[in-house]
């Protein structure tokens, strides 16, 4: 269950808006960096994280959502305690992941899409083996166990080995070891890379469930739109190193000018003024057909519909569409 929280405090101040006090949020990152340097000779540096600063509330799942190379995973192996940043500061749950690495560690844990367990080690066996090392013993080891391996539906492959096990399987055990512990934060680094859509959708599920049933708070990287979308209550897009935008969905469909888009036949083609409507973003033809990008069309679409029949043009066909999540990342990716 989630903790409680801790008395009210002042509400802090961060890039010129008042933000919520320190005690509902489980994750706050502020101007991170981080810079890997190799070779001698010639000395090569690259810089992963230029600054990057994000704040995730208690309960929360959110998303951070970016191109290969963009700073995911360092910023989350930043945030589990993993690398050391160069600047910036970081804290989950008040704990400074730099002078309290053991206190951080106690109460997050992590899955990565990349999973790799001992290849000989059947479930229970890796289950049990991690158990020991966040300090279970005896029955309270076996009961967790036990639980998990039913909750991720592991028990029918008790005898199997890992590496004889299906890659959905093997992203379940994964995800079972990572809540040995009751983590109250938990960073899921692409946690349905490679998996059959019936997979994904059950794993996704099991995220869903465990924020609602436990109040977890979960960080999430994914490189899917669609899972983006459907699980979390804010996102971050995150390219080079920086956070280019962040907020909910619909805001960052919003913020780069990509609403819902009323699409419309006319008779005759729409004369000038309609793009200077209130709430209108853009107006683009396509064929014989008209897009009309709006902030909100349950608001917008009367209003447009009404300004065409006094300028009198015939509406023939009318259609309404949402933007996919898939767009927003195409624009800021590029």
């Amino acid at each position: 269950m989630r903790p409680p929280r801790s008395g009210p405090r002042e509400a802090a101040w961060y890039d010129g808006r008042v933000m919520p006090p320190s005690s509902s949020l489980a994750v706050e990152a502020h101007d991170l960096a981080k810079t890997f340097r190799s070779g001698w000779l010639r000395r090569r540096e690259t810089a992963a994280l230029r600054g990057a600063s994000l704040r995730v509330e208690r309960g929360a799942i959110f998303g951070l959502l970016g191109p290969n190379g963009a700073g995911k995973t360092t910023l989350l192996s930043i945030l589990a305690t993993l690398l050391l940043p160069d600047r910036g500061r970081a804290t989950i749950l008040g704990h400074d992941v730099v002078r309290e690495p053991l206190a951080v560690r106690r109460r997050l844990n992590m899955a990565s899409g990349n999973v790799s367990f001992v290849w000989s080690l059947r479930p229970a066996e890796v289950l049990a083996f991690y158990g020991r090392l966040y300090g279970l013993h005896g029955r309270a080891l076996r009961a967790r166990v036990g639980e998990l391996l039913e909750r991720f539906e592991l028990l029918p492959h008790l005898r199997t080995e890992y590496n004889e096990l299906s890659t959905g399987l093997k992203q379940r055990l994964a995800l079972a070891k990572a809540l040995l512990n009751r983590p109250e934060v938990l960073f899921l680094d692409e946690p349905t890379l490679g998996l059959d859509p019936d997979v994904s959708i059950r794993i996704r599920q099991q995220i869903a469930d465990l924020r609602r049933q436990e109040g977890t708070t979960i960080i999430l990287t994914t490189h899917y739109m669609r899972e983006a979308e459907e699980l979390c209550d804010r996102i971050a897009f995150i390219k080079g190193g920086r956070i280019l935008a962040e907020g909910s969905p619909d805001a960052l469909k919003r913020q780069i000018r990509l609403g819902d888009v009323i699409v419309l036949r006319l008779d005759p083609p729409a004369p000038a003024g309609l793009a200077e409507l209130a709430g209108v973003l853009q107006v683009n033809r396509r064929d014989d057909r008209l897009e009309c990008t709006v902030d909100e069309s349950e608001k917008r679409l009367p209003e447009v519909l009404r300004w065409l029949v006094e300028q009198g043009v015939l509406v023939r066909d009318c259609q309404v569409r949402e933007p996919e999540l898939e767009e927003v990342f195409v624009e800021l990716a590029r």
